[in-house]
């Protein structure tokens, strides 16, 4: 069984009882889970202090037993606070020596992008603990998916896509849309020629997602790209006021402003229903016929 070590360097965990729900999965699965501690740190609306949050990125790097999974309480807010103060150094070298497998979504994203910016250090975007462990029902196409990624040296996703007919190779890299726009032009913003761009989002609305890809657009990143993979926008249901405009048209605006294949519809990001993506690895992208697969290689996985 694997060792879980869980960091919540971002939002206090508001649903405690889901925690521990996640805690208790785990381990009557008979995994391990360590530094549970900061399940209940709390100072404001972060989980923890600011030196106690970067601890606990910091301490990854002297993390002294192999395979162990870095696995994220939840998101909300806090990671961007700690950026300018994470030792990446010394866990890019920590991660050469005997790589952790280091799992989140959402607010987490800021540090994956940062590992990934300032060490090339590949991690996993995919379920948390109190989100998608803790679920009252564990969703076992989420939980498939996990363990596909982190054992599997070579594992592909599909899904009923749409878009063009593509056939890309690239970096797989990516994330929680707002926190990748609130990386550009800072040295935490991975700089991916010719990558394969996923986004995903939470309870923004249509042309709020929108004016964001238009961010990344305008600073050049989405031409740079071999494709880009758009996920579960939750939350980003039209009103009145669109008037016929969603994110299906909004989808087709983007199409018309970029030269690359623009494939939507994979289970990625903040559903019960995810996929797993190591962040940083090699991708290869196929869509014909509504049917799309990203086949992923060259991460880290459990040595059994």
């Amino acid at each position: 069984m694997s060792q879980f070590h869980l960091v919540a360097p971002s939002g206090y965990c508001i649903n405690q009882s889901a925690a521990q729900c996640g805690v208790k999965r785990l381990e009557e699965a008979g995994h391990r889970v360590n530094n549970q501690q900061v399940i209940t740190r709390r100072d404001r609306r972060f989980a923890g202090t600011e030196a106690e949050r970067l601890h606990d990125i910091n301490a990854l790097a002297s993390l002294k037993e192999k395979n162990q999974i870095v696995l994220a309480v939840r998101g909300g807010y806090g990671a961007s606070r700690l950026l300018d103060t994470i030792d990446w150094q010394a866990l890019a070298a920590r991660q050469r020596q005997d790589p952790l497998l280091i799992c989140g979504h959402s607010d987490f994203t800021a540090i994956q992008s940062g590992l990934l910016a300032k060490g090339n250090v590949i991690t996993f975007s995919g379920p948390m603990l109190a989100g998608n462990f803790g679920a009252e029902t564990l969703n076992a196409f989420t939980e498939q998916h996990f363990w596909r990624a982190l054992r599997q040296p070579r594992y592909s996703v599909e899904w009923n896509g749409d878009g063009p007919v593509c056939d890309e190779q690239g970096t797989l890299w990516g994330g929680n849309l707002a926190m990748l726009v609130s990386l550009i032009g800072t040295p935490w913003m991975p700089d991916i020629e010719g990558g394969i761009l996923v986004l995903e989002d939470i309870n923004e609305h249509p042309f709020r997602v929108e004016r964001m890809l238009l961010q990344l657009l305008y600073a050049g990143i989405l031409p740079r790209q071999r494709a880009i993979v758009l996920g579960s926008f939750t939350g980003a249901t039209p009103n009145d006021y669109d008037a016929g405009y969603s994110l299906e048209s909004m989808y087709e605006y983007l199409r018309s402003r970029l030269s690359i294949p623009v494939i939507t519809g994979l289970d990625f990001g903040h559903e019960q229903r995810t996929v797993t993506l190591a962040l940083g690895a090699q991708a290869q992208l196929a869509h014909a016929d509504g049917q799309s697969r990203l086949t992923i290689t060259g991460h880290p996985v459990l040595v059994e």
